[in-house]
């Protein structure tokens, strides 16, 4: 299901290190073959330009990067609420939602690539956990991202295994809650992975809560959609990097139980928790009172 793309940094064939000297400013004005080497790197640049570029023309917002550059004017999204955003962003009442810090930017512009060319970008809504986040989506992309307090230390939260991590992870199913509480559908994504197809179409029926498997191999298009059962550690091995929620009771109280599971399984040196056994044990001790489907991941 998921793709992971690595960005690499383009060198510009256009940019010369070296000054160039009054002997020398003849020969650079020589035209360059399309068959030269110096040929074949700009073709070859322009090419790798155009298709990071052109997938974005359909959106309103170009690639984030790291700058540290932030208008004094975008101070006004630190008091725009999960509320106000939630209305703006939302169509026919669904949310497409992930939880970025900075270092993660990256990633969420390959995401938002691939949204973009299934057409629901209009729907995204990205929970900003800094401020950083915060101003460079929204100065990019106005009203997209929300920061629901507090803040966390970004530069600890991407470290896999790390209590800054688990800070991070262990904050989704919190933000999931509030966004059902206000009355909407919402799809949640890690953003280290890619659409290659619209998920949509494959959330058969009205279940509460629709998830996908991260251990079973590829299913059939008749399989069962009960929760598989429990694996060695006594609990499934559901993914939950990709969760699509109606704000039914069913679902809050799976994301409630999600809460509980992670304040009584908290990070430590000697077990370094995440959030993906608690979802588990969660829905695995609400299975009898929730309607969960698992749905199909290979088509998309």
């Amino acid at each position: 299901m998921s793709s992971f793309l690595h960005q690499r940094p383009i060198q510009n064939p256009f940019s010369n290190a070296y000054p160039v000297s009054p002997r020398s400013s003849s020969t650079s004005q020589r035209p360059i073959s399309i068959f030269s080497p110096t040929g074949l790197i700009i073709l070859l640049s322009l090419m790798v330009i155009l298709g990071v570029f052109v997938p974005w023309s359909g959106m309103p917002v170009a690639t984030f990067s790291n700058s540290k550059k932030a208008s004094s004017s975008l101070s006004k999204w630190r008091d725009y609420t999960l509320a106000e955003a939630a209305s703006f962003v939302a169509k026919n009442g669904t949310l497409i939602v992930c939880a970025v810090s900075q270092p993660y930017l990256p990633f969420l512009n390959n995401w938002l690539i691939s949204i973009t060319r299934q057409k629901h970008q209009e729907k995204v809504l990205v929970i900003a956990e800094d401020y950083a986040t915060l101003y460079k989506v929204n100065e990019k992309w106005p009203g997209h991202a929300v920061l629901v307090p507090p803040a966390i230390d970004s530069q600890t939260a991407h470290k896999f295994g790390s209590q800054g991590f688990f800070n991070f992870t262990s904050r989704r199913p919190q933000h999931l809650l509030k966004i059902l509480e206000l009355g909407y559908n919402v799809m949640y994504n890690d953003v280290d992975m890619v659409w290659l197809r619209d998920p949509f179409p494959y959330l058969e029926g009205n279940h509460d809560v629709y998830f996908t498997d991260d251990m079973a191999a590829v299913k059939a298009l008749n399989h069962s959609h009960d929760l598989p059962p429990p694996g060695k550690k006594g609990r499934t091995y559901i993914c939950s990097c990709m969760i699509f929620l109606r704000p039914k009771d069913g679902a809050k109280l799976v994301m409630k139980k999600w809460i509980e599971e992670l304040q009584a399984q908290p990070w430590s040196k000697a077990k370094k928790a995440n959030d993906q056994p608690a979802f588990n044990w969660a829905l695995n001790k609400t299975a009898g009172l929730v309607c969960l489907c698992i749905f199909l991941s290979f088509p998309f």
